[in-house]
């Protein structure tokens, strides 16, 4: 499905909900609020120093981990969880479980089209270590200006993607419905350059934190 089957069945539900009779018409509803979320805090240390190749065995591990224990979503994000129409999260352990935390035993939708962006590492000499931290920033840097994909997905490809995962996000809020998406911190960046390109006017912008969120809403 690329990863959709779950979501297109929370679609096709919430458009036959929206289904009139003809002598029922209703007005036009005023697009709904769409919600960027970053997952939670991932359980896998970043108390290492790392030469690039064990940064990308360590962000293979990332990508398959989910959440640290202990955590509590914010408030707020609850409530925006509660007050969306439609839940979507990547594909991703650590987004699924932050889903989890914050919809209350609500369905949710997974697909693939959120996943973070590659970050593949920079073809740096193996004498040179830091922190994961610090080698994610050289190797995004690497990734969106010098184009050192390893063969992954291109910053061309992910911004195409952004841009789909945009339109989808529009569709959706277009109909009267609030949409919440539970993803990742760069990713959801590419998407939110993308719904400012079709109009859409930031509300929120709580920056790159774990559990931050960013808001829009057509005008």
């Amino acid at each position: 499905m690329r990863g959709r089957n779950g979501f297109q069945a929370h679609r096709l539900l919430f458009n036959m909900a929206d289904v009139t009779t003809a002598d029922q018409a209703t007005p036009p509803a005023r697009p709904g609020v769409i919600t960027l979320a970053r997952h939670g805090e991932p359980a896998l240390s970043r108390q290492v120093r790392l030469n690039a190749p064990e940064y990308g065995e360590w962000w293979a591990r990332y990508e398959l981990g989910g959440l640290k224990d202990g955590q509590s979503p914010p408030a707020q994000l609850i409530e925006i969880a509660r007050e969306a129409g439609v839940i979507i999260a990547s594909t991703r352990r650590r987004s699924v479980e932050t889903a989890q935390a914050v919809v209350a035993g609500r369905a949710f939708a997974t697909d693939p089209t959120f996943i973070e962006a590659p970050l593949p590492p920079p073809p740096w000499p193996l004498w040179l270590r830091m922190s994961p931290k610090r080698l994610g920033f050289f190797a995004r840097f690497w990734w969106w200006f010098f184009n050192n994909h390893g063969g992954q997905e291109t910053r061309a490809e992910a911004e195409v993607r952004a841009g789909k995962a945009a339109d989808l996000l529009v569709e959706l809020a277009d109909g009267g419905q609030d949409v919440l998406v539970v993803a990742h911190g760069f990713f959801n960046w590419m998407i939110a350059a993308a719904l400012k390109q079709r109009g859409l006017t930031k509300l929120v912008d709580e920056g790159h934190a774990y559990w931050s969120i960013k808001r829009f809403r057509r005008a």
